[in-house]
């Protein structure tokens, strides 16, 4: 690691995504219960949402252990995440996937 103020702040950024991580998690099982109509886009939202926070936390953990491995994992799980916020989407406005 850089210095103790780099390590300072890594520990606090995988703190705060942690913290956050719950968060998200509500807004998938709940969702937003006033608004029923946009129940579905509101889940994706949400779910893209945990997607982005899990791949930052696990960049953070690479910086960590200094290993390149993990990144290659971070960069896979966002393609996976897009193909599916995709198709998702596709689905919510068209009714079908392809």
């Amino acid at each position: 690691m850089n210095g103790p103020l780099v390590s300072t702040i890594l520990n606090l950024a995988l703190i705060v995504m942690i913290l956050l991580m719950p968060l998200a998690f509500i807004r998938v099982v709940i969702g937003n219960r006033k608004r029923k109509a946009r129940r579905s886009a509101d889940r994706l939202l949400a779910v893209d949402l945990m997607t982005t926070l899990l791949v930052g936390i696990i960049v953070l953990l690479a910086l960590f252990e200094e290993s390149t491995t993990t990144i290659d994992i971070a960069i896979a799980l966002t393609a996976l995440a897009f193909a599916g916020t995709l198709a998702t989407a596709r689905y919510i406005s068209e009714g079908r996937v392809f």
